[in-house]
């Protein structure tokens, strides 16, 4: 009976803790993270300030809050392109699309150009912005590329250097441009994906899959 009892209660705060990340998301990306303030965001909430630190202790922290809300259903796409379907190459361009269709997106670049507007002077932000989003992309495919290298199926080395290569190969035009001249049209992912495969199996590939 306990249980039934808490659970709308828990259900209104998971609701209310949404919809704080929504309206902190929207000020953070509008205003900058400078401008950004908790007694901000609590008027547009509509309640007290005292109420908002119930949730998120400091503007930091609710920062950090908004990134992990940002990289979650991302972390899952990413797991799902690496699932064991079809041979490396395959697996490589469903990682590539994934991440390339995130990064690119407009609430992706707009918050990409607000972290590194931000981050010389507040570090922290940068900081929590590298932790939630690349390093864990990074390493998560490094772990798939050590499964992969084990397995004999690339070439033995250093599995982090390996997938830090091949997201750069992913991010060396489309993604550029978008970030810093949007109105450009360059192609997308379509086309720099399969490019990047080609090249990183090229490097990593064992000899019987190495060849563009």
């Amino acid at each position: 009976m306990a249980t039934c009892i808490r659970r709308p209660r828990d259900a209104n705060k998971a609701n209310r803790r949404k919809v704080i990340l929504g309206v902190a998301e929207r000020s953070f990306l509008e205003r900058g993270y400078a401008d950004t303030s908790m007694s901000t965001i609590a008027a547009e909430l509509g309640g007290s300030k005292s109420t908002l630190w119930t949730y998120f202790p400091s503007k930091e922290v609710l920062f950090a809050a908004v990134l992990e809300s940002k990289i979650a259903n991302f972390q899952e796409a990413l797991d799902e392109a690496l699932l064991p379907v079809g041979d490396s190459r395959a697996a490589l361009g469903r990682f590539g699309q994934a991440l390339l269709g995130k990064i690119t997106s407009p609430d992706a670049i707009a918050l990409h150009r607000l972290v590194v507007a931000e981050a010389s002077r507040f570090p922290s932000i940068g900081a929590a912005f590298a932790s939630c989003g690349p390093d864990r992309v990074r390493q998560r495919l490094a772990q798939w590329i050590s499964a992969e290298m084990a397995a004999g199926r690339l070439r033995e080395g250093d599995s982090e250097l390996a997938a830090c290569q091949f997201i750069a190969l992913c991010q060396a035009r489309f993604y550029f441009d978008r970030l810093w001249r949007p109105a450009r049209n360059v192609g997308g992912a379509s086309h720099d994906v399969p490019a990047a495969v080609c090249t990183f199996m090229a490097a990593w590939g064992m000899p019987s899959h190495g060849s563009v």
